[in-house]
């Protein structure tokens, strides 16, 4: 347990150097993420014969990655960071990588904020393809939960969004205290949970945008438990009642909407058509078979 407990102490974050340019290793778990992510979506979709072309999910994924990169950063200027009114008036800083003349990458990632840039980024997709923005939400919500896996243990590589303070054994010791390897927790609860529940609901979902929706909802719980053992960000402490985040503030605004979403979709397909193409195709498979 002393080796884990100080892990910090006997591991670089830096993976290797390319001439002057430091790749760190959250910045290979960040790839590593969206390769997977990626990976997965084209494997679903003919492992479950899903109406969307290898083309139009790698021009998909094109977008909306350009959309999570201005998210994240945008959000986490307006959301956490402690200079926002600097970046509004220098707005030209936000994605400077420089500092003092060396590289130092981009500093400061806002989920929240990457979700609303991949919606954007979504929904001018489907509607410049002219596809269906419920099932391209649908096919990202089974997918994405595994990206956020090798995310979660880039942020613990990083040695970044520290646990809280604990006695546990398995806790690691950051600012001279053991604290809880809370970006571990996150990896199981936001990643594998999220992912093992909503593969295997896809094929008994009812409508599109079901699962998008419960995405939202699971995620958002998985997030809010999880913040229990995340240190509050240091430059905003606790918002409320002295133990509500920021993270659990816009998380519990996603489950808000995932489930008013639930309710308006589930409305919306007793009056009209919309099928979830999982349950159909799984369907038009036991006839098949039979």
């Amino acid at each position: 347990m002393e080796f884990w407990q100080n892990i910090y102490s006997n591991f670089d974050p830096v993976a290797f150097h390319i001439f002057s340019i430091k790749v760190h290793w959250y910045g290979i778990m960040y790839i590593s993420a969206l390769i997977s992510a990626y990976m997965f979506a084209k494997w679903i979709a003919k492992r479950d014969n899903l109406p969307i072309t290898d083309d139009e999910i790698d021009d998909y994924f094109i977008w909306v990655e350009i959309g999570v990169i201005l998210g994240a950063r945008l959000g986490y200027v307006l959301f956490y960071s402690d200079h926002t009114g600097y970046y509004l008036t220098h707005p030209w800083q936000i994605f400077n990588p420089f500092s003092n003349g060396e590289f130092v990458g981009i500093s400061g990632m806002s989920y929240h904020g990457a979700l609303i840039g991949f919606l954007i980024a979504s929904y001018l997709f489907a509607k410049r393809r002219n596809m269906n923005l419920w099932f391209l939400l649908d096919l990202v919500a089974v997918s994405v939960p595994i990206g956020y896996i090798f995310g979660r243990i880039g942020n613990f590589l990083n040695q970044e969004l520290v646990g809280r303070v604990t006695e546990q054994p398995w806790g690691i010791y950051v600012y001279d205290s053991l604290r809880h390897p809370s970006q571990l927790y996150e990896a199981i609860l936001e990643g594998v949970l999220v992912f093992v529940a909503l593969y295997w609901y896809r094929t008994k979902t009812r409508f599109m945008g079901e699962l998008a929706m419960m995405y939202g909802v699971a995620y958002g719980i998985s997030r809010f438990v999880a913040e229990f053992w995340r240190a509050p960000d240091i430059q905003l402490g606790f918002i409320a009642w002295n133990w509500l985040t920021m993270g659990q503030f816009l998380s519990s605004g996603m489950v808000a909407i995932g489930l008013f979403g639930l309710w308006q979709l589930r409305k919306y397909e007793n009056l009209k058509s919309g099928k979830s193409y999982w349950t159909t195709e799984i369907k038009n498979k036991k006839k098949r078979k039979k």
